[in-house]
């Protein structure tokens, strides 16, 4: 045996592997939270607006009676379900817009989140007011 057989750098795969090698996939993305900031600085007054829309939409009906009033109290009260749950959807997508891996890997599904945060803001105030029997 040569005096080499015994250590690792003979070349016959005694060198030690290489540690892995982060690929562009994993590597931090520096502007991870802009999308999810935009996105929450859009929706968050959006959807207290829309809200408060909602709210204050019975006051339309003040002078009605009788069958016009109830035909619009039962349709707002589909509509504002619809407008809690949509609401509550559009928080849920906004956190998760934030809750992603701060990776290049996960920045288009970032971005889909927090573009479809203010986008479930708008389809829900959309179907608020076409569920609601306005007098």
């Amino acid at each position: 045996m040569s005096e080499n057989s015994h250590d690792g750098d003979s070349g016959t795969g005694g060198t030690p592997a290489a540690g892995p090698v982060s690929g562009p996939d994993e590597t931090p993305d520096p502007r991870a939270w802009v999308a999810p900031l935009i996105s929450s600085v859009v929706t968050v007054p959006l959807g207290l607006l829309a809200l408060l829309y909602g709210a204050l939409s019975p006051m339309e009906c003040d002078s009605c009676n009788g069958e016009v009033a109830d035909r619009f109290h039962d349709s707002w009260m589909i509509g504002w379900t619809v407008l809690w749950i949509g609401l509550l959807i559009a928080l849920a997508v906004l956190i998760a817009s934030w809750a992603v891996p701060h990776r290049l890997r996960y920045a288009a599904r970032r971005f889909a989140l927090a573009l479809a945060a203010p986008a479930t803001v708008v389809v829900t105030f959309v179907a608020f007011m076409a569920l609601v029997d306005w007098p």
